[in-house]
């Protein structure tokens, strides 16, 4: 058996709201649509992303601890492609493996040439700066929808009361009767602005706390490289 709506939106005539709304009305319901269509397949999208990419820096993290070569673990990256922690380590192993050329047939220690550590440590920065812009691409898309939809819903509702009242004055018939039914019409689109704010606004806060966490295991990763790289290649 299909599920029951409840009674204030199995009494709606969604086909009669739409015909007795106004241009502006009909705008305002339609822009909401787009947003809550856009905002849902991204929603979809970043999901995704980030469901991939926690699944892929397990997975090179697991790598990386047991591997006892760089080059090995560096292999092991260039195949994970959606891990933020691969990406920065593939950024910080190529600065390193051109500053190991450089040494090479040089006198000096490494740390004296080029600018050693600070440089792999530089690259780091700059992948870790990298991945976060891309895990935070388009997320502040839902949080203007979130914050903006209601607005939008409301103002749809305020035009449609106005064009109520209106008519009503206009036909000098002021009853309950006539009065309720065009006012619940025009608060549809609260409740249609409502309806695209709430999955963006619990979405984007989800997408915000994810990708922090993000933030934080690529700057302990960059720490914790570094620490091995000045034990084994800077003394």
């Amino acid at each position: 058996m299909l599920p029951h709506l409840p009674p204030a939106l199995g009494a709606m005539n969604y086909l009669q709201i739409l015909r007795d709304a106004s241009l502006l009305e009909l705008g305002v319901l339609g822009l909401l649509m787009g947003v809550s269509v856009a905002s849902w397949g991204l929603i979809a999208l970043k999901h995704t992303q980030l469901s991939r990419a926690r699944s892929q820096s397990l997975s090179f993290l697991d790598s990386f601890w047991k591997a006892s070569r760089l080059e090995t673990i560096y292999q092991d990256a260039q195949k994970l492609d959606g891990s933020p922690l691969s990406k920065v380590f593939c950024a910080g192993y190529e600065e390193l493996s051109k500053l190991a050329q450089h040494k090479e047939g040089a006198e000096g220690a490494m740390a004296e040439r080029l600018g050693g550590i600070e440089n792999v440590e530089r690259a780091l920065n700059r992948a870790s700066t990298t991945q976060l812009t891309d895990l935070e691409h388009r997320v502040s898309f839902l949080g203007t929808v979130g914050s903006a939809s209601p607005f939008v819903g409301l103002f749809g509702t305020v035009i449609g009361i106005l064009n109520a009242f209106n008519s009503i004055a206009e036909q000098g018939n002021a009853t309950l009767a006539t009065v309720a039914a065009p006012v619940g019409n025009a608060l549809f689109a609260t409740a249609a602005g409502l309806f695209a704010a709430i999955p963006a606004v619990v979405a984007y806060n989800s997408f915000v706390s994810r990708i922090k966490v993000f933030d934080t295991e690529m700057a302990n990763f960059s720490a914790d490289f570094l620490n091995i790289i000045k034990r084994h290649f800077f003394r």
